[in-house]
C-alpha cells in the first residue's frame, strides 16, 4: 500500500467540533420537515454510536433499535466480521469497477447468494432495493414481451418512478403522476381478483409479472397458508412471472432464507437488498432464472443494454459475502425463527390484559402489533372510547404515537408506526438481540399500553397534546 498522505480530512474532529449542528444542518440544507418532525415527537435524541442492536446518545444512554434501518441492520451495527472484509478491501487496492471486465467478488457473492435459492440461476447486482424493483420490470417486459405489471394494495416497492408505479399508497404516488402504464393493483390476499386481472391483462396485451411482498412490510400483513403457492400456480397457468420482493423479508429477517420458504414457494424472480449491505454498503440483487435473464442479454451487443455503475463495487461486495458467511457462522437465520416465536408468544400475552392490543402477527422478527378501538362495555371503556376517538379525529393512526413516543422517552426503545394512517407498530430488531433484549421490548410495550388504559394518566395529557396538534394541521 501506498504511503501517501491522508490530507487535511480528521474524521474525528469534524465529528467532535460540529456534532451540536447536527439538526441545524439538516433543516438548513437538507430535509427541515423532517428536522421538523423528530423535534416535535421528541426523537431528536442525538446518537453518536451504535454497537449490534444498541444505540447509544452522547450522554452514554443506550437505547433498543427496532428500526434497524427499516431491515439494514440485520447483523446489528458495525459487525466486527463485515468491519474486517471492508478494511480488506481497501487494503487491497483491488482495481474496482473495470467497465470493460467483470468482478471476482460479485461472481462469488453470485454462487453463494444462488447456493441458497434452488431453482433461480442468474444474478442482476444493483444498488439499492428500488432500484432491484426498476430492474425486475425490465426484465419481466424483455422475457414475456408482454406490458402489464400487477402489484398490491398496501404494497411497498421503493420510491423511484417505475417502484413507485407498483406502490400501493396513495401517500407516496401523490403528485408524482403521470407513472409507469400498465400498472395494475389488485388487492393483497384476494386470489379470485388476482385470478380475474390475469383473464383481463390477457385480453388486453398481456400480463408480464405479478410482484409482491410475501410479508407486506407496510403493515406486516401476512398472506393466508395456500394465497403465495396458489397465485404463484395462478401466474403459470398465464404465463406470467411470479416476482417476490424479499428486499425487507429476505436474508433471514422472517426466519428462512427467503420469506418464500414458509410457504414452500418457488418464484421466478426474487428481490434482495436491505440486509445485504451487511449495514454498509448499498447493494441490490435480482436473482432468476437462465431463461429470463437470457431474453434480456440474448447477444454480444446487447451485453451493456442494463446495468448499473456501482452495482458490482468490490466495497458492496465484500459486504455480501461477509454477511452470508455471517449469518451461517452464528446461525441468524434459525435464531430469528427461535427468538421470533418467543418473541411473539410474550407479546401475544399482552393481548389478554390490553383490550386496546388487537393482533400480534408476523414471521420471526418482523412482528406488527395492531391497535384498535376498546369496548365501552368494560369499567372506564366509556371514556377511554371517547379519549380514542378523540385521537383518530385528530388524524387516524395518531394512537400509535401516544405508544411511540413514552417508549423512547422512558424506555429507550425505538421503533415506528408500520405506514401513515394505520394503527399497527412494526418490529424489525436485529437477528442478533438476546434473551435480555425480548425482556426489554415485553416490558416496555406492557407499561407504555398498560399506561394507555389508565385515563388521566400522563400518557393522555401527551395524547391530548397530539390531538391537538392534529386538528391544528388539519384545519391549516
Amino acid at each position: 500500500m501506498s504511503s501517501g498522505t491522508s490530507g487535511t480530512f480528521d474524521l474525528a474532529a469534524i465529528l467532535a467540533e460540529r456534532r451540536g449542528e447536527k439538526y441545524a444542518l439538516n433543516e438548513t440544507y437538507l430535509n427541515a420537515q423532517l428536522v421538523r418532525v423528530l423535534k416535535t415527537l421528541g426523537y431528536d435524541v442525538n446518537f453518536v454510536r451504535g454497537e449490534g442492536p444498541h444505540l447509544y446518545d452522547a450522554a452514554g444512554r443506550r437505547y433498543l433499535d427496532l428500526l434497524s434501518g427499516f431491515g439494514v441492520f440485520a447483523l446489528g451495527r458495525n459487525h466486527p466480521a463485515v468491519v474486517a472484509a471492508l478494511h480488506q478491501v481497501l487494503d487491497a487496492q483491488l482495481p474496482g469497477l473495470v467497465q470493460l471486465d467483470v468482478s471476482l467478488l460479485a461472481g462469488v457473492l453470485a454462487e453463494k447468494l444462488l447456493a441458497k435459492m434452488p431453482g433461480l440461476e442468474r444474478l442482476f447486482f444493483c444498488n439499492s432495493g428500488t432500484e432491484a424493483v426498476e430492474a425486475a420490470i425490465k426484465f419481466a417486459r424483455m422475457a414475456t414481451g408482454k406490458p402489464r405489471i400487477l402489484y398490491c394494495n398496501h404494497a411497498f416497492h421503493g420510491l423511484t418512478t417505475g417502484a413507485l408505479s407498483l406502490n400501493g399508497s396513495e401517500l407516496f404516488r401523490k403528485g408524482f403522476g403521470p407513472l409507469l402504464p400498465e400498472c395494475v393493483k389488485v388487492p393483497f390476499n384476494d386470489l379470485p381478483a388476482l385470478e380475474a386481472a390475469l383473464k383481463q391483462g390477457a385480453r388486453e396485451g398481456g400480463v408480464a409479472a405479478f410482484i409482491v411482498e410475501p410479508i407486506q412490510g407496510k403493515g406486516v400483513y401476512m398472506p393466508d397458508d395456500a394465497y403465495l403457492a396458489e397465485a404463484a400456480r395462478l401466474c403459470r397457468r398465464h404465463s406470467v412471472l411470479f416476482i417476490a420482493d424479499e428486499i425487507q423479508t429476505g436474508l433471514g429477517r422472517s426466519g428462512r432464507f427467503l420469506a418464500c420458504e414458509h410457504w414452500n414457494v418457488e418464484p421466478d424472480i426474487v428481490l434482495l437488498a436491505k440486509a445485504l449491505s451487511g449495514g454498509f454498503v448499498p447493494v441490490g440483487a435480482v436473482a432468476m432464472k437462465h431463461w429470463i435473464f437470457a431474453k434480456l442479454f440474448d447477444r454480444m451487443d446487447r451485453a451493456l443494454v442494463h446495468g448499473s455503475t456501482f452495482g458490482k463495487n468490490d466495497m458492496a461486495m465484500a459486504a455480501g459475502i461477509a454477511t452470508l458467511e455471517t449469518l451461517d457462522a452464528e446461525k441468524l437465520v434459525e435464531k430469528a425463527d427461535t427468538t421470533g416465536k418467543a418473541l411473539m408468544s410474550e407479546l401475544t400475552a399482552l393481548k389478554d390484559k390490553y383490550e386496546l392490543l388487537k393482533d400480534v402477527r408476523g414471521k420471526g422478527l418482523m412482528i406488527g402489533l395492531e391497535f384498535g378501538p376498546p369496548s365501552s362495555l368494560k369499567p372506564g371503556g366509556l371514556k377511554l372510547k371517547a379519549a380514542w376517538h378523540l385521537l383518530d379525529t385528530a388524524r387516524r393512526g395518531l394512537f400509535c404515537q401516544m405508544v411511540l413516543i413514552p417508549l423512547l422517552r422512558d424506555h429507550q426503545v425505538l421503533c415506528q408506526v408500520s405506514g401513515d394512517d394505520n394503527y399497527i407498530i412494526k418490529l424489525l430488531p436485529t437477528l442478533t438481540i438476546d434473551a435480555a433484549d425480548r425482556r426489554w421490548i415485553v416490558e416496555a410495550f406492557d407499561d407504555v399500553i398498560g399506561d394507555c388504559h389508565q385515563i388521566g394518566g400522563a400518557v393522555w395529557d401527551l395524547g391530548r397534546s397530539l390531538a391537538k396538534h392534529g386538528l391544528k394541521n388539519k384545519a391549516g
